[in-house]
Parts: structure tokens; sequence; C-alpha cells
């Protein structure tokens, strides 16, 4: 497979809003080596995966902590679309937000698993990793922020994805989202096509509404509605590389897409971050690091042709396969459970902060993100039996409170 591109990267350079890490129109990630085929993750050949109670928590844990939540009923982005303009209020507003916030959810997982897998974090990917990880937490943020000042209030842990699946909101088809460590078909399959810039060079035809579409509506709506906002319940800290402030007017709201629009999209002529100096978009960035170089403006257009980006050393994490780990360890049963119960108090922690816990409660949230990192090195360097060569890696499954 060659991973050097025949033609220009992109024409014009368009990368995602932040709504499209999930809500693109379908269509290959521009430039690579090949079309996108949805990641089906079955590298991990083994026994039968046996019923394993909550991600692999022995039967009488299980019990107590409760079984892995489902995403709820979402509103698909096709049929918000479909609501006429005149009908879109503020219910359908708070609708399409949460929509965002199931979108957002879905790219952190696989996202950190790619990031802790990378030994050398200084390394330039490692140093890419982090900063979109940090860029999809801000994201997350903004539109748990617009909810609550329309009056609502975002379901985190409720809309928290279970993985490998599809993208939320009935987009992307034929894209699978999954958990595995850093691999350059992960790149291609996951990381690729879930930030496929709007105007791609190729499109497959498929009816699924682009992220542009979907996002004007959304501003749109914003715009003929006018709806009254509110600062209480909103809050304000630094989240990833940026700092996370209340919005109180229609002012507030463009100035707010447009500044995760440009985060995400990037602008028309160049694949930089304009609020970051020098840094990629991120379909660019991992558009690098799937072809090994930087990307040059040259006399034919942008191609992958700079410096080397070199491929890091990474932790073999194998792909999660549906259902999770079958038949782990007690070993590895315990490492499992303890990640998903840290995971599930981050997202509980989360709800709290946008339902009155305020910036205190974020912070702690954060603070308790830390705490994921430990259990899932240690399952990404536990060996798997059956598939030699690999490591096991966190499943990312959310356990409901004890009653």
């Amino acid at each position: 497979m060659s991973e050097e591109p025949e033609q220009p990267a992109v024409a014009p350079f368009k990368r995602r809003s932040f709504l499209a890490s999930a809500a693109l129109a379908a269509g290959a990630p521009a430039v690579t080596a090949g079309p996108v085929q949805a990641a089906t993750p079955t590298a991990v050949a083994g026994p039968a995966p046996a019923a394993v109670p909550s991600a692999g928590v022995p039967a009488a844990e299980a019990a107590a902590a409760g079984t892995q939540l489902a995403t709820p009923g979402l509103g698909t982005v096709a049929r918000l679309l479909a609501v006429p303009e005149t009908d879109r209020g503020v219910e359908w507003l708070k609708s399409a937000l949460q929509v965002a916030v199931a979108l957002e959810l879905s790219t952190i997982p696989p996202y950190l698993c790619a990031w802790w897998s990378v030994k050398d974090r200084s390394s330039e990917v490692g140093r890419m990793l982090r900063r979109i990880v940090g860029d999809e937490m801000f994201h997350l943020s903004i539109a748990c922020n617009l909810i609550v000042a329309l009056g609502g209030r975002p379901r985190i842990k409720a809309a928290a994805p279970v993985l490998p699946g599809p993208l939320p909101g009935g987009v992307r088809a034929g894209v699978t989202v999954y958990l595995s460590g850093l691999t350059k078909p992960f790149v291609r399959d996951v990381a690729m096509a879930i930030e496929s810039p709007e105007e791609p060079l190729t499109r497959d035809g498929l009816p699924s509404p682009t992220v542009g579409q979907f996002y004007s509506g959304v501003l749109n709506a914003f715009r003929a509605v006018r709806p009254d906002l509110t600062a209480r319940g909103q809050l304000s800290e630094h989240v990833g590389g940026d700092d996370l402030r209340p919005i109180e007017s229609l002012d507030d709201v463009e100035a707010a897409i447009g500044i995760i629009k440009e985060q995400g999209e990037g602008t028309d002529g160049t694949p930089a971050d304009p609020f970051v100096d020098d840094e990629r978009a991120h379909y660019y960035a991992f558009g690098e690091i799937y072809h090994g170089r930087e990307l040059r403006e040259t006399d034919d257009g942008w191609r992958y042709v700079g410096g080397p980006v070199p491929f890091p050393d990474a932790r073999p994490m194998a792909p999660v396969p549906v259902g999770g780990w079958p038949s782990p360890s007690a070993e590895v049963q315990v490492l499992l459970h303890r990640f998903d119960a840290t995971y599930s108090s981050v997202l509980d922690t989360l709800d709290a902060a946008w339902a009155g816990g305020g910036e205190r409660t974020l912070k702690a949230a954060v603070h308790s993100m830390h705490g994921l990192e430990r259990p899932a090195v240690e399952l990404m360097e536990t060996r798997i039996p059956y598939a030699p060569g690999s490591t096991y890696g966190p499943q990312f499954r959310a356990l409901r409170r004890r009653i």
C-alpha cells in the first residue's frame, strides 16, 4: 500500500467542525491510500465470548456495580434536519446539541487509547494526539454549556458510547469506531474517517447530511428563535488548551460556533488551526501520522511531502471485540473493572458539574480522569494468551451507580 498520495491532499481546504467528529457527509477521507472501509475489529481471535456481566467484572461485583449503560435513543441528524426551519425551536436546539454531546463522546475513548499506547509521549505524534484529545474535550464542554444556556441539562453519562459501534446520530454510515492502540489502519479507518473534511476529493454519494448542513441548521435556529440564554449553571474553566466561557447572547453563540468551526475546519486556505500557530487541523494531523510526512504546499497543491513524521513505537493493544474481551483472567478483570469504575465516576462527576456542581466539580472530574491512564497502560502491557503479539486495553464501559 502506497503511503504517498498521487493527488493533492485537499481542494479546497476544509476540515471538520466540532460536530464533524461524526456528522459529516459520507465519503472517504481525502487523500488516503485507498477508500476507507468500515473497520470491523476482528483482529483478536479466541474463544467465543461468554456472557460476561459488566464488561468482564465478576458476577458479584457486577451485581453491586450495576450493568453497562446503553446509549439512549437519540434523534438522528437526518431527522433533525428534516424538521422545517419554522418548526425548529428551543427543544429542537436542545435535541441537536445533545446529539453533539454524544458525537464528541464517541471520539474521546478511541483517541485516548491511541495516545496512551504511544510509549514516548514527548514524541511529535504523542504531542499531536494529546492536543487533539484536549480539543475534543473542549468541544464537548461547549456543547454542554450551550444546552445549559437554553435551560436544559446535558446527559453525558447516558450518551456514553458502547464501542465498537457506529457513530451516534446515524451519520457517517459505514464507519465503525473501535478501540485499539495506534496503528496505521486505525489512523486511516477510524481517526481520518471521523475527521474527514466537509469537502473531500472523493465521495461515495450516500445521502448522509453534511456537517455544514447540520451546523448551519443549528446556528440558523439560534438566529431565528433568538432564545433567552442564561449563564446560570454554565461553566468557566480551562479545558484542553482553551478557555471555556459562558454563552449569554446571540453574539456569544455566533462567536462560540465560529471558534469551534475554525478549530475544526481550519480556514479555506490553510490546514492550520488559526488559533494555534503551526498546529494542523485534526484531519491533517492524522494525515501526517498516516503518511509519515508533513503536509506542504506545492505547485500542484497540498501534499504530504514535507519533513518526516516518524510513526512512534506503540503498545500493541488489539482492537476490543464486540461484547468485550472474551474470558479475561482474574487479573485482567480487576484492571477492567478498575478502569470502568473510574470512567463511570468521571462521567457521573461531569454530569454533576453541569447540573449545578460548578467549576469545582468539573475540576474534580478532570482530576479523576488522570486515574484512567494507569490501569489502561497496565492492560496495554498485558499479553493476550490466544493472540500472540497483542495486548489488552480498556473497554470504556460506563457502569450504573449502586442503588
